[in-house]
């Protein structure tokens, strides 16, 4: 039997072609999901456009359990559910270990749902950092992004004074609509010292950026760094070490998940949306056979927030 599957391609549009696979072969602890709605990441579209053809690729999906875990664990047979899987999820059907799954509940939608695996627990962990955040002052860079749509939004409900920082002004009203205090223009961050010193700091630019952001720092403060997508030399005074007491501390989503399963997370993250705390922004909705063009616009920063593709 065969099913239908994402596949690196160089010459497709991004890198990516739909085509026929074999079905999944779950183990034990791994439950059967038929696929409804995908999220797109930089991080899978920037190894597509170097991967050899064929290869699988995808992190998150939302669907139906087709067939439970044989172990007996994780969500039963027809119910609807939100996974995460390193690779290979973006299929029609796909062999998910059932501690990545949390089940959804009627209120919250398979697109909602999709959006929350990598972008909603790298900021749900990123904030889990923090020492507190009501009554503190947060700096969130690349603020138009899915991580951080979604970290404004629980440091906000949080309690937390958030300043979101963009690169183009034209995406400062995503980072606004979120429920930032104080959105910044800036390619360089250093504007968004006129709302620090920070207390905590959700980091995803690099160079420059990161730098300016630790001479922002409260005493104590702590940056997160999860993302470098403009990369560059890190050049800063280290006096600023001396100074702020500053803490910085990198955080990858998959390494995360071996302190705290991903059903966990997307339960707490579910949780949030089903409440009507959480609304992930979602600017692109499209059936997945247009997954090259939409990430063709992912690369070229068209949009901000997520982009859901549906699986039909």
């Amino acid at each position: 039997m065969s099913t239908r599957a994402v596949l690196t391609d160089a010459n497709a549009p991004g890198h990516l072609v739909i085509a026929e696979v074999e079905d999944p072969s779950p183990r034990p602890e791994e439950a059967i999901v038929r696929v409804s709605a995908l999220s797109i990441n930089r991080g899978e579209i920037r190894r597509a456009q170097a991967a050899p053809p064929g290869g699988r690729i995808g992190w998150d999906v939302a669907g139906v359990i087709e067939t439970a875990a044989a172990d007996g664990s994780g969500p039963k047979e027809g119910q609807r559910v939100v996974g995460v899987l390193q690779n290979r999820a973006w299929a029609e059907l796909v062999a998910i270990p059932s501690s990545n799954l949390a089940v959804l509940p009627d209120n919250v939608s398979f697109q909602q749902a999709s959006t929350l695996p990598v972008a909603g627990l790298t900021a749900l962990y990123a904030l889990d950092r923090a020492n507190g955040l009501a009554g503190r002052k947060v700096l969130i860079t690349g603020a138009s992004g899915g991580v951080g749509n979604i970290g404004i939004q629980i440091a906000v409900n949080g309690g937390a004074e958030v300043t979101a920082l963009v690169r183009q002004e034209r995406h400062a009203d995503s980072a606004r609509q979120a429920g930032a205090h104080h959105v910044v223009a800036d390619e360089t961050g250093k504007a968004a010292a006129e709302f620090g010193p920070y207390n905590h700091v959700l980091e995803s630019v690099a160079g420059e950026v990161l730098a300016n952001a630790m001479t922002m720092l409260a005493p104590g403060g702590h940056i997160v760094v999860y993302g470098v997508s403009a990369g560059g030399p890190l050049t800063v005074d280290s006096t600023v070490f001396l100074r702020s007491r500053l803490t910085i501390s990198g955080l990858a989503v998959f390494t995360e998940l071996h302190k705290e399963t991903a059903a966990v997370g997307l339960g707490r993250l579910v949780g949030m949306v089903s409440a009507g705390t959480l609304k992930p922004h979602i600017a692109i909705e499209a059936p997945w056979t247009e997954i090259g063009n939409v990430a063709l616009q992912l690369i070229e920063r068209s949009y901000p927030g997520k982009a859901v593709l549906t699986v039909s």
